[in-house]
């Protein structure tokens, strides 16, 4: 009980009241802490790091020996991890103990050949797919919805080349619809959202929430 819910309670609690200190008290003494701990973050990062691919793996090959329901994109997963595991290790053409540049390099030209269209293509279809959800979203049931389907109409044509074309007003109405009412909503969410992070720094600091440990709330 000891080593498993005192201890990484106390750890918790001291390092937290620490660098919150050390925001309003910039003193030398807690900023050279500051920095020790942000050195055990990385190195505590780059374990669980492990952990996590490690976790991954076994659970894509879980998925393969039972030839689950789609197994085919876990023996992917095991395709592009050994990929770029290999890319980086040979590290062409300086070899696995010469120097690591930013660009130039074999790692840098599967990453920005593969790995960037992937990610274009992906987002690319949740485009398609918000579209169809606004489409199914923006019907004029009531009032609020039909002033939701004009100010979305608003701005998606006002952020097109071709509103310009036609008339200035569409891109300053468009613009003024961001900078005034979605403005104020979004500050109210970021409002909420900040007094949530601190309400919930605050419980994880007391010992309140504790399923981080990974034992529930208990």
């Amino acid at each position: 009980m000891l080593y498993k819910r005192t201890i990484p309670l106390l750890i918790v609690l001291v390092t937290g009241l620490l660098a919150f200190v050390h925001e309003f008290v910039p003193h030398p003494v807690s900023a050279a802490f500051r920095e020790e701990m942000t050195t055990w973050f990385r190195i505590i990062g780059g374990f669980a790091m492990f952990i996590g691919v490690y976790s991954l793996l076994h659970m894509h090959t879980v998925r393969i020996r039972r030839q689950q329901p789609g197994w085919g994109y876990s023996a992917f997963v095991f395709l592009g991890a050994a990929a770029v595991i290999i890319v980086g290790i040979v590290n062409y053409p300086h070899g696995p103990l010469g120097p690591v540049p930013e660009d130039g390099t074999m790692f840098d030209w599967f990453y920005m050949n593969v790995q960037v269209p992937c990610g274009a293509t992906i987002f690319s279809l949740l485009a398609f797919f918000m579209a169809s959800a606004a489409f199914r979203t923006f019907r004029a049931r009531n009032l609020e919805a039909a002033l939701l389907l004009v100010a979305a109409v608003i701005v998606m044509f006002g952020r097109v080349p071709l509103s310009a074309m036609l008339s200035d007003a569409f891109p300053r109405a468009a613009d003024i619809l961001l900078e005034c009412p979605n403005l104020a909503a979004k500050r109210g969410i970021l409002l909420g959202v900040s007094l949530g992070a601190i309400s919930q720094s605050l419980r994880i600091l007391a010992g309140i929430e504790r399923t981080y440990m990974g034992g529930g709330g208990d």
